[in-house]
């Protein structure tokens, strides 16, 4: 198991292929992708397809969604991380947590340290994030940890808010 880093409260670590039962109970819930647009998930094969396709290559670039888990218990909660999208040249900052873990703080937690790790540590001159126009608790952990709103547009045929924040700005907020 590599650990990523740590949090007061939680711990981040690389995925691997026997994660996709938690994979598979994360998006399994239509609440917690609702705004994601993406199909729910019918079985661990297509959960363990979701890490071998698409989370574990980001691995080779230092970037990727990271397990979240609490250190009190090392309970599986979400994820959260750095992608970089090659279609638009970006490095999204995303996060997704199981329905019983929300509104305690921890995807404002996740998402800042995530976001510090990304410019401090690995020097990533820009990060952006993209949510949904509706998804109104997103958008304000995004506020909460510093990122800047920059535009709407429209992304895989969805409306969304784009904010980021670049590496002079860190040290404003951090």
């Amino acid at each position: 198991m590599r650990i990523i880093f740590e949090t007061p409260r939680l711990l981040l670590r690389q995925f691997t292929e026997e994660d996709a039962p938690i994979i598979y109970k994360l998006n399994r819930d239509p609440d917690v992708i609702k705004y994601i647009h993406e199909p729910l998930l019918e079985n661990e094969t297509q959960a363990k397809k979701i890490l071998t396709d698409i989370i574990l290559p980001q691995y080779k670039l230092n970037l990727g969604r990271w397990a979240v888990h609490t250190k009190s218990d090392y309970e599986f909660i979400g994820w959260c991380g750095l992608k970089y999208i090659s279609e638009t040249g970006i490095t999204d900052l995303g996060y997704r947590l199981l329905k019983t873990e929300w509104g305690k703080g921890y995807a404002t937690e996740a998402a800042q340290y995530t976001l510090i790790y990304g410019l401090r540590d690995l020097k990533i001159k820009c990060i952006t994030a993209m949510v949904h126009v509706q998804n109104f608790a997103s958008i304000k952990v995004l506020e909460k940890i510093g990122m800047k709103f920059k535009k709407e547009t429209i992304f895989d045929a969805q409306p969304v808010k784009v904010y980021t924040l670049s590496l002079p700005d860190v040290n404003n907020f951090c």
